[in-house]
């Protein structure tokens, strides 16, 4: 059976550019999807799509069993969606926009009151919650408008590049809030450029470049297509390189680089801290002094771009709308 998240062949253009270009994704009920990508990639417009802000050009999609296009206001009524920017009434407190949310889903007013109060708190806005938003930092109102598409629990979520703008502390804070929300049996699609979110919070990622899905898998398959494991070391003298090097190739499982500038030596290895130690020893038998040393593995920087040949941060938009739409919140009726 589809996922909660169910979308095939989704193409979409804008003039000359191909935002979507056959586009796939499947995600089953209580996980988190990762869809990585550089601004301009696709993933705003793949989330306008699924949530019914924009018609697809070609292509099906399906969210918490129902067709996209076919009833899109029954989709609205089962998800939460918040966007890249804040969207916050800045004429009401912070209290009274979550409350009003609250009302709009035809909570009783108590009960509106009380989940505004949990998540002022949660977001560290308490202190604030009686201003009105239009006084609240950028951060401030990013936060707020995350609270707001969190006032109820729908089966199904979109957070796009949600902790934008967000410091370290609130960021977790952040985190914390969608794993205690998958935990519920809440379905996540998370877009993001921030590869160690991907890491942290995703069961599966997405690598999307130019309105395509380029590669899938859980991060540490996608980690395995880098090369696995490697050893890094940092001799203390230039002229010791070359015996380091040849202690490496001895174990190394493929070609490795050397830095003599740096003095540093990266090999792709198979075989863990058993390895490391191996050759920890060898280098000391012949001798050669190490200033630093260590088992690495790739990371989903490595992984980006070994896919796409660039980092995921550095491209400029391709002009599909990444980054130039209004943050949102859900209501009963909908997504405003």
């Amino acid at each position: 059976m589809p996922g909660a998240i169910y979308a095939e062949g989704l193409v979409k253009t804008f003039g000359e550019v191909k935002a979507l270009d056959g586009v796939d994704l499947d995600v089953p009920e209580g996980t988190v999807l990762g869809l990585l990508g550089p601004n301009g990639a696709g993933k705003t417009t793949a989330v306008r799509v699924l949530t019914t802000l924009l018609r697809p050009d070609r292509g099906t999609a399906r969210v918490a069993g129902i067709d996209v296009l076919a009833h899109p206001d029954a989709v609205r009524r089962s998800i939460g969606l918040s966007g890249q920017f804040a969207a916050v009434d800045e004429y009401l407190t912070g209290r009274e926009n979550l409350v009003m949310v609250g009302r709009l889903y035809q909570m009783s007013g108590r009960a509106a009151k009380r989940r505004a109060d949990e998540l002022l708190e949660r977001f560290n806005l308490a202190d604030a919650a009686d201003r009105t938003a239009k006084t609240y930092s950028g951060g401030m109102r990013r936060r707020l408008d995350l609270a707001a598409a969190l006032v109820v629990s729908p089966p199904v979520m979109f957070m796009d590049e949600p902790t934008t703008g967000l410091d370290p502390r609130n960021r977790q804070a952040l985190w914390d809030v969608i794993q205690e929300l998958v935990a519920g049996g809440t379905t996540l699609l998370l877009t993001t450029q921030y590869l160690e979110e991907a890491d942290r919070l995703a069961h599966d990622i997405c690598v999307v470049d130019h309105g395509k899905v380029i590669a899938r898998g859980t991060s540490d398959q996608l980690k395995a297509r880098t090369g696995g494991e490697r050893i890094e070391v940092v001799v203390h003298a230039p002229g010791q390189l070359a015996v380091a090097e040849e202690v490496l190739r001895a174990v190394a499982k493929g070609e490795g680089a050397v830095e003599p500038h740096t003095r540093k030596l990266t090999f792709p290895v198979a075989g863990g801290a058993r390895l490391l130690a191996e050759v920890i020893r060898e280098l000391d038998t012949r001798a050669v002094e190490i200033d630093d040393i260590g088992l690495r593995r790739p990371t989903l920087d490595d992984v980006f771009i070994a896919l796409t040949g660039h980092a995921a941060e550095t491209e400029a938009a391709n002009g599909e709308g990444d980054g130039d739409e209004a943050g949102t919140v859900t209501t009963k009726e909908g997504v405003r």
